[in-house]
């Protein structure tokens, strides 16, 4: 009699497990690095709530669930530096091959439908390491746009002429 409440026990508690949730994570690991380096990153979620700042590298964690059934999380990566053009990429949540094969073979419907889209363990989020290049340096405007102004040698001030450096001949 004890051996078969155990044996209940132990089936009650497999039907109710999401391979998934079994092998996965709720969070998620994700490395960002940019060329050239120390440059701001900015990190929001899909309600544009801030979830990280700091500068690359960096890794940080995300949720890979907002929490909701099946509901995978989105973030949008800004990544700026003075002089430099800014990057936005974006991480999205995407299901698992544990949650897609492992419910097939193991989990059953259960896994797939319940408990899996609730925990959040169902996702991966990709990509998982972001590597950019801020490109050139580039005269920036006040509005952060690019620019270049012209102006006679005659017209720099004072003040400006002894930075200045000759490029090619005159």
């Amino acid at each position: 009699m004890k051996m078969l409440k155990i044996a209940a026990a132990v089936s009650s508690l497999a039907i109710m497990t999401g391979c998934a949730s079994i092998v996965g994570e709720k969070e998620q690991t994700v490395t960002i690095n940019s060329t050239p380096s120390n440059a701001e990153v900015m990190i929001t979620d899909e309600r544009s709530l801030q979830v990280h700042s700091g500068q690359t590298p960096t890794t940080v964690q995300l949720k890979k669930s907002d929490g909701s059934y099946f509901g995978g999380k989105s973030y949008t990566v800004e990544i700026s530096k003075n002089g430099y053009e800014s990057r936005t990429m974006m991480i999205n949540a995407t299901p698992n091959g544990w949650y897609i094969g492992g419910n097939l073979i193991f989990g059953g419907l259960i896994g797939w439908l319940i408990v899996d889209p609730l925990t959040g363990s169902m996702y991966n989020l990709s990509p998982d390491t972001l590597n950019t290049t801020l490109g050139e340096s580039v005269a920036t405007s006040d509005q952060g746009n690019s620019e270049i102004t012209l102006v006679l040698l005659e017209d720099v001030p004072a003040e400006f002429k002894e930075d200045m450096q000759y490029i090619g001949k005159i």
